[in-house]
């Protein structure tokens, strides 16, 4: 058989991610793990082949995955990561030792996945069930590639909620939650006790559960879950934490207060406080796992991973004169975290906003904390069919900012030239914020020539 060619092989891969797209949305989740388990148990459970640091939570859990993934590397290991959803391309959810699997090796893994992925469609169809979704069928994808690598371990985040999401039919040796707020609620339930008993559900028997700040009612859920599995609790601000924190040009200086050990002075590439809680958590949980919390991280590690990290489309800065940042805040407490890093690492003096939102979001309550930091919105809408309209959200944002603060520009790409010269109308300090999804900071990424993760 011949070699294919670069070409050969992109042409392969927008055939197969068109045809994993035919299947349902990863917004769309099916309530049982039964189709995912058939096909791990008719491959040979490859998620049993490598260990697991399992991540949920409502907002964080892609950064907090990328620094854990980050230190286990610079320690040596051989990593993989899994993550959702992607800004370009759907390759960069599964990343071995760094890099997103090339288009050979996903090929490769969907091929050996495909046989069995029909193979349980046929079962389910044949019992009136559907076929395995989206997000399923990328797990089994990730968890194959990352047998066959092999890995040492994989850093995974779930996609939605934990006990009936896809990659919960992993066991990790350790679990950590990042703090759990209202979000998908038409999925999730509707309250903070109904949402954080969905993820308590990666907690597993014998597990190190490492958990950030949490609402009293949702610690308490996480407790009984690790009590009923025979699992151990470290909790942020008891067992862990940040110590000190410094705003810092480009960044931030960290204090970290592990399980085991203080790192002093660490610089980390990211803005807000957000994000060095999420710094403190990783570090935990790579004590966690390396040597069940008893044994510290060397300085070395721990500082040269935290200068080495990125987040993409977490306020990215992807463009100057002027500044223009993406933020994939898509929820009330991320847009919360959003505004408080704006005022403490950012002195704008005109800030124009770039807002396009989801139709099940609450838009209303995002748009009122924006108003704090933005001087004038501009509402628009991306690609998704789930955007909501922009004269739709004009009337939320006009309630909030006033008329003459509000511009609507249909089109993304008309509505970031309107923003930037908005924004000129600040001098040398006026920027750019484009937020309100995931999409929203891809799709503005795209447009400025921006496609590294």
């Amino acid at each position: 058989m011949s070699t294919p060619t670069p070409d050969d092989l992109r042409l392969r891969m927008a055939l197969v991610t068109e045809e994993i797209l035919q299947r349902s949305p990863e917004n769309v989740v099916e309530p049982t793990l039964e189709r995912v388990r058939q096909v791990m148990d008719l491959m040979g459970d490859p998620q049993h082949s490598f260990r697991v640091v399992h991540l949920t939570g409502t907002n964080g859990k892609t950064s907090t995955t990328r620094m854990v993934e980050r230190l286990l590397r610079e320690m040596g290991l051989n990593t993989g990561r899994f993550t959702s959803p992607h800004l370009h391309d759907v390759r960069e959810r599964i990343v071995i030792g760094g890099e997103p699997v090339d288009e050979q090796r996903f090929l490769d893994a969907y091929d050996e996945v495909l046989p069995f992925v029909h193979m349980v469609d046929e079962r389910s169809q044949a019992e009136d069930g559907p076929r395995m979704t989206y997000f399923e069928v990328l797990v089994a994808v990730a968890y194959a590639a990352f047998a066959d690598a092999p890995v040492d371990v994989a850093v995974v985040e779930v996609g939605l909620g934990g006990v009936w999401d896809a990659t919960n039919v992993a066991d990790g040796d350790v679990a950590v939650v990042t703090p759990v707020a209202i979000d998908h609620t038409r999925l999730l339930g509707d309250s903070l006790e109904a949402i954080a008993t969905e993820k308590a559900g990666i907690i597993k028997e014998g597990a190190i559960a490492v958990v950030g700040v949490q609402e009293p009612e949702v610690m308490q859920i996480l407790l009984d879950r690790a009590d009923e599995v025979g699992a151990t609790v470290q909790a942020e601000g008891i067992s862990f934490g940040v110590l000190e924190r410094e705003v810092a040009v480009g960044g931030q200086l960290l204090t970290l207060r592990g399980l085991s050990g203080d790192y002093r002075e660490l610089f980390l590439r990211l803005f807000g406080a957000h994000q060095a809680h999420n710094a403190a958590l990783a570090v935990a949980a790579v004590e966690a796992f390396v040597g069940g919390g008893e044994q510290p991280l060397t300085d070395e590690v721990v500082r040269t991973a935290f200068e080495d990290m990125s987040s993409p489309g977490r306020l990215e800065i992807v463009r100057r004169s002027p500044t223009v940042i993406v933020d994939a805040a898509h929820n009330p407490a991320g847009v919360t975290a959003l505004v408080e890093a704006v005022r403490e690492s950012f002195t704008f003096g005109r800030l124009v906003g770039v807002l396009a939102v989801m139709q099940e979001k609450d838009a209303e309550t995002m748009v009122g904390l924006l108003e704090q930091v933005l001087d004038h919105v501009v509402v628009t809408r991306t690609s998704s069919p789930r955007a909501i309209r922009p004269d739709r959200l004009a009337e939320i944002a006009v309630a909030y900012f006033g008329e003459d603060r509000v511009s609507v520009v249909p089109d993304l790409p008309d509505a970031l030239d309107t923003a930037a010269g908005l924004a000129d109308d600040g001098g040398m300090t006026g920027a750019v914020l484009a937020t309100g999804s995931v999409v929203t900071a891809a799709e503005v990424r795209m447009l400025l020539g921006v496609t590294g993760t």
